[in-house]
């Protein structure tokens, strides 16, 4: 039987008690290995877009021994490794540079799958306001009541009236198929807490949210528009105190939504974290998805230290390179 939805008011977690949790520590690799000899080291799996540079057998020793400074996957690798370690619950990262040149998404993990919990709200918002725009209206007082409590207090009966308001997971598909989220599954009937998604796709949902111009599919008519986008950004910045963890974690101003489950089959928890940081007035959008936490609060304390490590290692690869 699935999982029953939880109530969306979670009690505020003490930052001091956060501090105080049992750290994770990865296991050592050896010292002589490369940045992909260190991923394999950790149980958790490979990291995408880590790029080991090829042989070149006929190249001057002048460029083997000067090689191009590392991408962003790889520098990713070497700031979660603190954070890694055997038999810890399993974790996706993934990060954009929205003021950077590349527009790649970097990630730990970020096509394998995860229940959403929570932070489908902000996917049943989009599909909402999609619907809205195609019916040439703004959305009306009652959606804007639910919407507001589904974001800002993580309501459990407002997303479940936008949810059927919407169509359930049919409208969130059609809604998903025009923003380019290509790995998300919506939940069975009312269960949109088990919708099945990425950490890549979180970041895709979140570019069509905080992109100045962003990318929709190429089959979609439109994506949403600059009045249904800032709505969702001012939601995403008003959330209330004690819900107000993970990414914000990585700098003082943010805009997110979090998500947490308790699994009934295991009693372990799924805690997730999505959203935008400004840091050095550069803007990056970050995902961290995680299940089989031992506690509501490990699963937060594992977030809040890969969001770190992600947005330091995305905003130090930011910095120009020395000659």
């Amino acid at each position: 039987m699935p999982d029953e939805q939880l109530s969306g008011t979670y009690q505020a977690l003490s930052r001091s008690g956060s501090a105080g949790l049992r750290p994770h520590a990865l296991t050592a690799c050896a010292a002589t290995a490369a940045v992909a000899s260190l991923v394999a080291c950790s149980s958790a799996g490979p990291l995408d877009g880590a790029r080991t540079p090829s042989a070149r057998g006929s190249a001057p020793a002048a460029v083997l021994a000067a090689p191009p400074p590392e991408n962003l996957g790889a520098t990713l690798a070497r700031a979660l490794a603190p954070v890694l370690r055997d038999g810890a619950p399993r974790i996706a990262v993934a990060v954009l540079d929205l003021d950077g040149a590349n527009r790649e998404i970097a990630s730990y993990r970020g096509d394998a799958m995860f229940d959403t919990a929570s932070i489908i709200k902000v996917d049943i918002l989009a599909a909402l306001l999609l619907q809205a725009q195609d019916e040439g209206r703004e959305p009306t007082a009652a959606e804007r009541e639910a919407a507001e409590a589904m974001i800002r207090t993580s309501d459990n009966d407002a997303a479940n009236r936008l949810w059927r308001a919407i169509g359930r997971g049919e409208g969130l598909d059609a809604a998903n198929e025009r923003l380019g989220l290509s790995s998300t599954q919506a939940g069975p009937g009312f269960h949109w807490g088990l919708t099945r998604t990425t950490a890549k796709d979180q970041i895709r949902l979140l570019r069509s949210v905080f992109a100045r111009v962003p990318a929709v599919s190429v089959r979609a008519r439109a994506g949403l528009n600059r009045a249904s986008r800032a709505y969702i950004r001012e939601l995403m910045g008003g959330i209330v105190k004690g819900q107000d963890w993970g990414v914000s974690a990585a700098a003082p101003r943010w805009a997110l939504k979090n998500g947490w489950l308790q699994r009934t089959t295991t009693e372990l928890w799924v805690v997730n974290s999505i959203g935008q940081v400004t840091v050095h007035g550069r803007r990056y959008l970050v995902s961290v998805l995680s299940s089989g936490n031992a506690s509501m609060q490990d699963g937060v304390s594992l977030v809040e230290r890969a969001v770190r490590a992600a947005i330091g290692a995305a905003s130090a690869h930011a910095r120009p390179w020395p000659e």
